[in-house]
């Protein structure tokens, strides 16, 4: 089958790899329609290649069709269309039964002393072949789907797999007051998607996003959206009775602008031999953290931070003392997306679209086309939002 595969930092290919098969009894596997991808998916061509080997199929945002299903496989048939949550997860264990699928027992990646097993998604997460592929392998089949009507398009469903479970997890730990303010940092998918269910909510959301096409996004959406300059954070508070955000999502993680040194290390780890470069990403503070910053600085007093951007390193320097003194409460964690798709279903089968997910795609594309559209993802080209393929 063709499938996007990793080559180098900054270099994703088409190649022609195996077809994915049932390798337990457990698995199912299916013929992808539709794929997107993800702003995470970024961070594997800029930044973590020590973790990935050449080859390695990505993409964690897909949905398609069971064309297969393994003996023990029985909520599951051949025929069914299905979403797939990018976390790989039991259902059974302590914390798939708490809601926290993202830190199941059964997939951990020990090795790494990570939580679960991740489609597509580097060495740290299991290494499992990914969705921007013709075909997938999933494992633990009958937990790891979300089966779907055949009637709507691919784009009703699609975010299923999860920015939309994750800007809804975002929301609800940013434990916005009923009324209240809430800033989003960041106007990728993820963030346009955390203000619009916020604005669903009834929340007054204020959004910070340097780039305009993805500000007009927003806008369209009645979303009042800020250019990030030095002056806005004093703006917001000006709105807010000189306090700051009620609670602020900051859906931009270590991509942020600003920190030349940690751009510098980020930059440096394509160039040192994996083991090296995979100890330093792994300890050291390679974050850039200019959007966390931001969030503590716009939070009022006994405000909440919600993470839904992505970190990586484990010696980042937090500003702790500002944070205590501010009694800021901070959520974050990789998103939980089987526990979230109850609440987010009927939204999306509204034929209001309340959420607008028909109108978060900026680009369509043949999964042939991936390569091109990882770069004009990466470097903001022609207003990308968000991309889908289609296989």
């Amino acid at each position: 089958m063709r499938a996007l595969t990793w080559q180098g930092t900054r270099k994703v290919e088409i190649s022609e790899v195996a077809d994915p098969t049932i390798e337990q009894p457990t698995d199912a596997v299916i013929r992808i329609t539709s794929s997107a991808i993800c702003g995470s998916d970024l961070h594997l061509y800029e930044l973590l290649g020590p973790f990935l080997d050449r080859g390695d199929v990505l993409g964690h945002e897909p949905m398609g069709e069971v064309v297969a299903i393994g003996s023990e496989v029985t909520q599951l048939a051949v025929g069914d269309r299905v979403v797939i949550p990018f976390t790989i997860a039991c259902g059974h264990c302590f914390m798939c039964r708490h809601g926290l699928q993202s830190q199941c027992e059964t997939t951990q990646v020990r090795e790494y002393g990570n939580g679960a097993a991740l489609f597509g998604y580097t060495k740290l997460y299991g290494q499992i072949p990914g969705g921007q592929a013709e075909y997938l392998r999933v494992p633990l089949a009958d937990y790891n789907h979300i089966r779907v009507g055949a009637e709507l398009p691919d784009d009703r469903y699609l975010y299923l797999s999860d920015i939309l479970p994750t800007a809804w997890q975002g929301v609800h730990y940013a434990d916005v007051p009923e009324g209240g303010t809430l800033v989003v940092l960041g106007l990728g998918p993820v963030g346009q998607l955390v203000s619009r269910i916020a604005v669903h909510r009834g929340y007054r959301v204020l959004a910070i996003e340097p780039v305009a096409e993805r500000r007009a996004v927003a806008e369209r959406r009645g979303i009042l959206t800020y250019d990030l300059t030095e002056s806005v954070a004093d703006e917001i508070r000006d709105l807010t009775e000189g306090r700051g955000a009620d609670s602020v999502v900051d859906a931009v993680g270590l991509e942020a602008h600003g920190s030349p040194a940690a751009k510098f290390v980020q930059q440096a780890t394509g160039l040192l031999p994996d083991p090296v470069a995979q100890k330093l990403l792994d300890r050291a503070g390679v974050d850039r953290l200019a959007a966390l910053h931001a969030a503590v600085d716009l939070a009022r007093r006994g405000g909440t931070i919600s993470l839904s951007g992505v970190y990586a390193g484990d010696a980042d320097l937090m500003p702790m003392k500002t944070m205590f003194d501010k009694q800021l409460s901070l959520r974050m964690g990789q998103c939980n997306v089987k526990r979230w798709v109850g609440d987010v279903m009927p939204l999306i089968e509204d034929p209001a679209d309340p959420l607008g997910v028909m109108d978060l795609a900026t680009h369509h594309a043949p999964l042939d086309d991936a390569p091109e559209f990882y770069e004009t993802f990466q470097k903001k080209e022609d207003g990308c939002v968000k991309v889908v393929l289609r296989p």
